[in-house]
């Protein structure tokens, strides 16, 4: 923008616009472009271009393959994965669930250990008081002989006297004569 206020500021003051052969700058600069243009296309820089280019786009070719065979093989241990964790899921409940029926099936068998027990021991205890009555029925059967044992020699100490005893004795004498 400066330039175009300088160069109408030199139109303005009326002075002429450089020139060489009558040739002016725009057209330099279009022969200078054509030079340049045609140089590029000699030493053939479209080719080397095209072919850079093409070696690029092979490049991001063989990337994106390279890509969709990664993702393709992610998404395929993706989903291995998750049948992995499906099935390890699924054997999760199926082990609780045997627990389960385990803990319940011990269980059951504790209470059946304990009643089989609780009876067992009520058997012991019943043999237990049984032979204690048993022992207490032949304390009180001895006791009771020995009571009747001594009130009788007590009696017969009382009622049989040595003539008595003299008496008893000639009268088994006499009847084993007899027999």
């Amino acid at each position: 923008m400066a330039e175009r206020a300088i160069m109408a500021g030199h139109e303005a003051q009326g002075a002429p616009e450089p020139s060489v052969f009558g040739l002016d700058a725009p057209w330099f600069v279009a022969a200078a472009m054509l030079a340049v243009v045609s140089i590029l296309i000699w030493r053939k820089v479209p080719g080397v271009i095209g072919r850079l280019l093409d070696r690029q786009i092979d490049s991001i070719r063989s990337h994106l393959a390279e890509a969709a065979r990664l993702r393709t093989e992610a998404e395929a241990l993706r989903d291995e994965y998750q049948a992995k964790a499906a099935a390890a899921d699924a054997e999760r409940r199926t082990l609780l669930e045997h627990a389960r029926h385990e803990a319940e099936a011990i269980v059951e068998q504790a209470k059946a250990n304990t009643a089989t027990l609780i009876e067992r021991r009520r058997r012991i205890a019943e043999e237990k008081i049984a032979a204690a009555e048993r022992h207490a029925i032949d304390q009180v059967r001895a006791h009771a002989a020995s009571v009747a044992a001594a009130a009788a020699a007590k009696l017969i100490a009382e009622d049989f006297g040595a003539e008595a005893d003299r008496a008893m004795v000639d009268r088994t004498i006499a009847e084993l004569g007899k027999a």
